[in-house]
């Protein structure tokens, strides 16, 4: 299961996202779903065809198959990503959902 913490373990691929930064202004706002993963890119397929985003410069705003959505810094994705997923790294993502308590009687 997909987690906020054990997200840059997964695969990505087929996941909904949006660049919400990016060095280029241009790229900001786009979003569809993943469909390759480079060392340095992530190309995502949108209505207006795929778009080619540069991993290093840029935040991702990842749906989680759960629902939870999860803001991913690019910089924590660059790798291969066979050797991102095998390798162990200290999360650098944060929640964007609002977290609710519930009381049990």
């Amino acid at each position: 299961m997909i987690t906020k913490e054990n997200i840059l373990r997964h695969e990505l691929l087929g996941l909904p996202v949006e660049v919400v930064q990016a060095a280029n202004p241009a790229q900001q706002g786009i979003a569809g779903r993943i469909m390759d993963e480079t060392r340095n890119m992530l190309v995502i397929g949108t209505p207006r065809g795929t778009k080619r985003i540069e991993k290093a410069h840029a935040v991702f705003r990842l749906t989680l198959p759960s629902g939870m959505v999860v803001d991913v810094s690019g910089s924590a994705l660059v790798s291969q990503p066979e050797k991102r997923i095998s390798k162990t790294t200290k999360s650098m993502t944060k929640s964007t959902t609002k977290s609710t308590t519930v009381k049990r009687h």
